[in-house]
């Protein structure tokens, strides 16, 4: 796999990590402190599941090349987080954010 393929990966994964995150926090909205609260919640469980597939898409990238260049574009997370989150949850974005 070439460094190109690797970096690509890594934002694609990136990306499943800011949707998990996003679809945790409308679980976490919903959430109940009960077990079938917990199991029943979709949101919660989605973005558990998507959570898993991003980091196992990231270890195939972490095979194509060396850590210290993908490694930095993981930060890219944070920006993918914001625009997902004005999309799904409609938050607004400012200069501070």
């Amino acid at each position: 796999m070439n460094l190109a393929l690797s970096i690509i990966i890594v934002i694609i994964s990136c990306v499943f990590g800011a949707y998990a995150a996003v679809l945790m926090k409308m679980g976490a909205d919903r959430l109940k402190f009960n077990v079938k609260s917990i199991i029943r919640n979709k949101y919660l469980i989605g973005g558990v599941l998507i959570y898993g597939v991003g980091t196992l898409v990231y270890i195939i990238a972490l095979r194509g090349a060396p850590l210290s260049i993908l490694y930095p574009i993981v930060s890219t997370t944070y920006i993918w987080t914001a625009i997902i989150s004005q999309k799904m949850l409609g938050e607004r974005m400012n200069r501070a954010k």
